[in-house]
């Protein structure tokens, strides 16, 4: 039994027992086997982090679209809200110059309400001064008037009733002077050097209570003859008719009315009647010198 074990033992030795060359080739396949596992494995991994890194970057490049769209979105809003803010800033640009024009023109106005305020209160001042003297004037005038009322009456009386042989006579018309339809009448015949153009005859005749002559009607014209004589040189007498504004027209405001008194129209302003003895009337340039015919009321008794 114990040559049996050793002959088991050698014949298994013997059925164990390989040649190097073919340990060898087995030690290869092992070793590839064993490397194309772990490439197989790798080769998983790598797919698998491919795989990941896919679904990485499907997963950001989505939400990179996403966030790329809100963003345009974003862009969008803010753009639109800059626009209104531009066209906000704009409109408060436009006011501000709008009411730093306004306020430089208040500003103006104000200067000038407060200059005008300083001259109305100066002015305000003269005026009071003014009315001061006007009283003063006033009060003082009162009082020469009541003086001249005297002494005009003292004169009316000197004037119209003078005292003759120690007795007063009253007229109705003042010493050279003509009475008659109501009125007293006198002509001033004064050499040619002492004669007035119409406005100067006019002036003579108020410092003498009286104006230039007004016919009424045909009966004063006659009269008006007697008393224009051809005397001294003189060529006419002036009267109070002119023309004004085409129209012959009386100091008194009424027109002419009978046109046959005068056979001139009165074509233009600056001209002036004149009247003489059998001569009519006639239509002079008011600035010539003639002599003069004075109306008044006469005194009534």
């Amino acid at each position: 039994m114990a040559e049996d074990d050793i002959h088991y033992a050698s014949v298994v030795i013997k059925s164990n027992k390989q040649p190097k060359s073919e340990g060898k080739t087995a030690g290869r396949f092992g070793l590839y086997g064993q490397l194309a596992g772990c490439f197989g494995i790798l080769s998983a991994i790598l797919l698998l982090i491919i795989i990941g890194i896919c679904v990485y970057f499907a997963t950001v490049q989505e939400r990179t679209a996403n966030e790329l769209n809100q963003l345009k979105s974003n862009q969008r809003i803010l753009q639109k809200e800059i626009h209104n803010l531009t066209n906000l800033n704009n409109k408060l640009s436009s006011d501000y110059t709008n009411l730093t024009t306004a306020s430089a023109a208040l500003k103006n106005t104000i200067t000038t309400l407060a200059a005008e305020n300083h001259n109305l209160t100066l002015l305000n001042e003269e005026l009071k001064k003014d009315r001061k003297n006007l009283s003063d004037i006033i009060e003082h005038m009162e009082k020469t008037g009541n003086e001249l009322n005297v002494s005009r009456a003292q004169w009316s009386v000197e004037a119209y009733c003078p005292r003759e042989a120690g007795d007063r006579k009253c007229n109705s018309c003042q010493k050279g002077w003509k009475p008659n339809f109501s009125s007293c009448y006198a002509y001033n015949d004064h050499k040619s050097s002492n004669w007035r153009n119409w406005e100067g005859a006019r002036e003579d005749c108020r410092t003498k209570i009286s104006d230039l002559l007004v016919v009424a009607n045909e009966k004063e014209k006659e009269y008006l003859e007697t008393i224009s004589p051809a005397i001294k040189g003189i060529t006419g007498y002036w009267i109070g008719l002119r023309a004004v504004n085409g129209k012959w027209r009386w100091i008194d405001g009424s027109d002419l009315i009978d046109r046959t008194w005068i056979k001139q129209h009165p074509a233009e302003d600056g001209h002036c009647v004149t009247t003489l003895t059998n001569k009519g009337w006639k239509s002079v340039s008011c600035n010539e010198t003639r002599a003069w015919i004075c109306e008044k009321k006469a005194l009534t008794l």
